[in-house]
């Protein structure tokens, strides 16, 4: 892996985003094989990332925000928490939106559910790209607690529950009579958006320094919103203790990594 941190930056932050997006596409390729998939598997994972994206949230994100902030003269706490409250604003303003959405035309109610899930999932792989972009152009310009490798785990997180989400999205589509082509399709294409939400991440770190905090914390609050209104009530619908062993597992991991490669 040593070629990959030789890289720039935007190369970096968009061969991460395609993973995720592979990972994305991946999930939505079982379609071509089952109908079905073990949801206890499917659940863990899911605790997993949200264990992940929740220590990610603090020790990449929030942590090196308050601090450059300061350093800047600002307001650490302030914008930390301003941006954090958009970032998740933007997540549950955008829940609302598809949850209400008259637009759909459809006769069949499972299909439109299945429509709006996948609209609800291309909607939180936006912030989740800009996540890892921004986590990736911190570390190359030195942002005190940011670190390449911290950015590269963060991104191998949100690809762990990207794979639920493209089975979940991909599936649903199938039992509902849709060809297994175009539940592969829809599932996959949910995730195309986070390779060109990585790029202009790691752009918009490289080159306005001074609204840094804002986007981490912004990127933060999101995160974190997806965690609570998506991650956390999916997987413990069904396995609330593999689940919550998940999600301890994701945070211990991902705070291990950050505090010791950060």
């Amino acid at each position: 892996m040593a070629w990959f941190f030789e890289l720039s930056p935007v190369m970096q932050g968009l061969l991460a985003t395609l993973f995720t997006y592979f990972v994305t596409a991946l999930g939505a390729g079982l379609v071509f094989f089952f109908k079905t998939m073990n949801q206890k598997v499917l659940d863990m994972m899911l605790g997993f990332a949200a264990g992940v994206m929740i220590a990610a949230s603090f020790w990449s994100l929030l942590e090196p925000a308050i601090e450059l902030s300061a350093e800047l003269g600002g307001n650490g706490w302030l914008s930390a928490a301003a941006g954090f409250m958009l970032g998740g604003m933007l997540i549950i303003g955008s829940d609302i939106a598809l949850s209400k959405a008259t637009l759909i035309q459809s006769g069949r109610e499972a299909a439109k559910r299945s429509i709006l899930l996948a609209g609800a999932v291309t909607l939180h792989n936006i912030p989740e790209g800009l996540a890892i972009g921004v986590a990736f152009g911190s570390a190359a310009i030195g942002i005190e607690g940011a670190s390449a490798y911290s950015a590269l785990f963060l991104a191998f997180g949100i690809a762990m529950q990207n794979f639920p989400e493209g089975v979940c999205v991909a599936m649903p589509l199938r039992r509902d009579g849709y060809s297994r082509w175009r539940s592969f399709f829809i599932g996959q294409a949910s995730g195309l958006v986070e390779p060109i939400a990585g790029v202009l991440g790691v752009l918009f770190a490289l080159t306005v320094r001074n609204a840094l905090p804002l986007a981490l914390s912004f990127s933060a609050g999101a995160m974190i919103a997806v965690v609570c209104s998506e991650l956390i009530p999916e997987s413990f619908k069904d396995n609330k203790v593999i689940a919550a062993f998940g999600v301890l597992i994701g945070f211990t991991v991902m705070m291990a990594l950050d505090v010791a490669l950060g």
